[in-house]
């Protein structure tokens, strides 16, 4: 029996296409693709007479330059063409692409690439008026620039397929046999991209990298050799080649990824090196949590995971020992513990080839991540000194405001309802353009949630969401990031949903639950804690208008809905 797809696409060209739909469609790995191959050589009438009625998830152009414009054909043929003529066809394809990207959810472009044999102008081939190279780098940035203002619309960097291949990327002989311009070692890797692309945009790319130590962050044992003989740094390649790695981990974190520790070691010893050592790049306000003991490291990640409240799947786990690799894969599958070099001086490399850390767009959630994981453990410490849930719950003084969704708040609340998988009662996927126009319709209403408290300001991380017909209200939407659940946030969104479709005369409010494997958190609070009544049957949940939804005393409201 065939696995069901989790995508459908359209793949558009002015050349043959074939054999990379062929590795998509026979590729096992997540996600799943049903594609569909356009005509090749129609590119402009497939994306100009385009209809509403575009059954694909996302469409994926990719084509040759000289064959696209005919401005750039005669500067390759030795004619004198000025830029702005070669711009303003650039100009007419990236109008139409535009038009196309209004019909499907995502939209992913080839840049624009030479065959590396190719020579051009030769030695003026970077120049300004006349360089073929210059003007396809300049065709390719002005495209990117006139797509700023598409956050459906990717580029995606054709150039390090082609470097994959080498020299012998570009095949003269499949161009004359059947019009495929490249080998197939160029098609893996743009599949590999578009893969990657795919999980980005629907929110499966990881977000947390835990790590072990001992020559994994540094060369040496410090427990054997103390922290002043460690390999870091200093005139030595292998200590060199640690403090790259930890520089490349540093610019993970700085674009939103999260740094955890899990080692076996002495945390007194450990934490010192990482205080006092003066070649290290990662400080300990680098790392979101750590568990540093003897224990079995699958039992500290899933302690650690516990701690931060996230799930195994948004995890990569980086050992140099392949026992310990091992066990964690057995143990935690949904875990990504990817195989490592034996040699320190491959782990930069190593690293950036995992392509698992991509973003579809960058918000100030992203850039301060680390820093609100971190106020995240300092509520588990205070919730620990407590009482009761109660007595924290106050003690947090948490501030929830409500909004609409405008332009301001759009980018974030696409990407949040995109990324979240625990608690998502329907775990709807839409694109900024698909969500705001959703949302405009009359008939449907939706709320932002931001949350802060007095460790810090999680932002956006709220979303609820009703369809409203005659009397009768549906939640569409209902999610909430992993980082404020728990904290009464949920039972706050769905109150002020009921007060909402009490002020509107609604007497009949239901939640459909659509499981996944990864929302089960969802389902337990609306059967355990919402108050609505279970439906078994129709897997939804109904609200008893003769009841009233408790009050919320440990949250502040701010209502600027």
């Amino acid at each position: 029996m065939q696995n069901k797809k989790e995508f459908s696409g359209i793949f558009i060209s002015n050349f043959n296409l074939q054999n990379f739909t062929n590795y998509i469609d026979n590729d096992v790995g997540f996600p799943l693709i049903e594609t569909e191959l356009a005509p090749f050589g129609q590119v402009t009438n497939i994306l100009l007479g385009a209809k509403n009625e575009t059954k694909h998830d996302f469409g994926f152009i990719w084509t040759q330059p000289h064959a696209g414009f005919e401005s750039f054909s005669k500067l390759m043929n030795g004619q004198m063409v000025s830029l702005s003529t070669i711009l303003e066809e650039v100009d007419v394809f990236a109008e139409a692409v535009k038009k196309y990207s209004s019909f499907v959810k995502y939209l992913f472009i080839a840049s624009w690439v030479l065959p590396a044999y190719y020579k051009g102008m030769g030695l003026l081939d970077l120049r300004n008026d006349y360089g073929i190279s210059n003007c396809l780098m300049r065709m390719n940035l002005h495209l990117a620039d006139r797509f700023s203002d598409k956050n459906n619309i990717f580029l995606l960097n054709s150039q390090k397929w082609i470097e994959s291949a080498g020299e012998e990327a570009f095949s003269s002989k499949l161009w004359y046999l059947s019009k495929t311009p490249f080998v197939n070692v160029v098609f893996k890797e743009a599949m590999k991209d578009l893969k990657s692309a795919l999980k980005t945009v629907t929110g499966n790319s990881k977000k947390l990298i835990i790590l072990d130590l001992d020559d994994t962050l540094w060369g040496g044992i410090v427990g054997e050799v103390g922290w002043e003989n460690l390999k870091l740094g200093g005139h030595d390649f292998a200590g060199e080649s640690f403090v790259e790695f930890q520089t490349a981990l540093k610019a993970l974190k700085n674009r939103g990824i999260l740094l955890a520790i899990v080692s076996k070691n002495e945390e007194v010893t450990a934490l010192e090196a990482i205080t006092k050592h003066p070649e290290m790049i990662l400080k300990k306000e680098d790392f979101i949590a750590w568990e540093i003991n003897w224990d079995d490291k699958s039992k500290n990640i899933l302690n650690l995971l516990r701690k931060v409240n996230l799930g195994a799947q948004s995890v990569v786990f980086i050992d140099d020992n392949p026992v310990e690799r091992a066990r964690v894969r057995e143990s935690i599958p949904d875990i990504f513990v990817p195989e490592w070099p034996k040699d320190s001086m491959h782990y930069v490399k190593t690293l950036h080839q995992l392509n698992c850390f991509d973003i579809a767009a960058r918000t100030d959630e992203d850039l301060n991540r680390t820093e609100l994981y971190q106020a995240e453990s300092e509520r588990s410490k205070l919730r620990s000194s407590l009482n009761s849930i109660d007595d924290w719950l106050v003690s947090l003084k948490t501030v929830v405001t409500i909004e609409k969704l405008s332009k301001a708040n759009i980018q974030r609340a696409a990407q949040l309802l995109n990324k979240t998988n625990q608690m998502n009662l329907t775990t709807r996927r839409l694109s900024e353009a698909e969500l705001s126009l959703w949302a405009k319709q009359e008939e449907h209403e939706l709320w932002t949630f931001r949350v802060s408290d007095k460790f810090s300001d999680s932002g956006l991380t709220g979303i609820i969401s009703i369809h409203i017909k005659d009397d009768t209200a549906q939640i569409v939407d209902f999610l909430l990031s992993c980082r404020v659940m728990g904290r009464k946030i949920e039972e706050t969104m769905v109150r002020i949903v009921l007060q909402f479709c009490i002020s509107k005369g609604i007497t009949k409010l239901i939640a459909e639950y659509v499981p996944t494997n990864k929302n089960k958190p969802c389902f337990d609070f609306w059967k355990h804690k919402s108050g609505f009544i279970f439906n078994e049957e129709q897997n939804s949940f109904l609200w008893d208008f003769s009841n009233v939804f408790p009050d919320i005393p440990q949250i502040e409201i701010i209502n600027n809905a």
